[in-house]
C-alpha cells in the first residue's frame, strides 16, 4: 500500500525521532501545572473526560497559568501531530521492509499501519479543536465526548502503530 512518507528518505526518520522527542519533553514541563486531584493525568485526564461534569471540574481545578499551559500545549500539539505521525510512519514502512525480508505477513501491513498513524493524527486535531472549546467557553455537549472518542482511537491507533515498528525493529536486530 503506498503512503506519502515513502518518498522520504529513510534517514531523515533520526532528525524526526529527535524531535518528536523534544517536544514530548516539553509537553512534561507544560502538564505540569494540569495534574491536580480532578485531573491526575494532567492533560490526558481532560482528553479522556467524557462529560460536562469531569471536564468542568477539571477545568475549575487549573488556575490562570494551568489553562495557559493548556492553550500553548494544545497549539504545540499540532507540530507534534505532523511529528509523531510522519515520524511513526516511516517507522511502519521501514519495519514493513524488514517483515518482507524475513518473509512475515505483517508485511502487508505497513502502508496501512503508516495510513493509521496519520488517521491518529487527524483525530488528535478534532480532539485538540474539542478541547479548545471546552477551554474557551461554555463547557457544553458535545465537546467532551468528541473529545474522549478521538482520543482513544488516536491511542490505539498509535499504540498499535508503534508495537509494530517495534517488532520490525527487533526483527532487524535479530536477523
Amino acid at each position: 500500500m503506498w503512503h506519502p512518507v515513502i518518498l522520504l528518505p529513510f534517514p531523515l526518520f533520526w532528525p524526526l525521532l529527535l524531535a518528536t522527542f523534544i517536544v514530548m519533553v516539553a509537553f512534561q514541563f507544560l502538564d505540569r501545572p494540569l495534574r491536580t486531584s480532578a485531573a491526575p493525568n494532567g492533560i490526558v485526564s481532560f482528553e479522556l473526560a467524557g462529560s460536562v461534569e469531569k471536564a468542568r471540574a477539571m477545568l475549575e481545578s487549573w488556575d490562570e497559568r494551568a489553562r495557559l499551559y493548556t492553550a500553548l500545549g494544545l497549539g504545540l500539539d499540532y507540530l507534534f501531530m505532523l511529528l509523531y505521525a510522519t515520524t511513526i510512519a516511516l517507522a511502519c514502512l521501514w519495519s514493513a521492509d524488514v517483515y518482507a525480508t524475513a518473509g512475515w505477513f505483517l508485511a502487508g501491513w505497513g502502508g496501512l499501519m503508516a495510513w493509521g498513524v496519520w488517521l491518529a493524527a487527524v483525530l488528535d486535531g478534532i480532539e485538540n479543536y474539542s478541547l479548545w472549546r471546552l477551554l474557551k467557553g461554555p463547557v457544553v455537549k458535545p465537546w467532551p465526548g468528541i473529545a474522549r472518542w478521538c482520543a482513544s482511537i488516536k491511542f490505539a491507533l498509535i499504540a498499535i502503530s508503534i508495537l509494530y515498528a517495534v517488532i520490525g525493529g527487533i526483527v532487524y536486530v535479530l536477523a
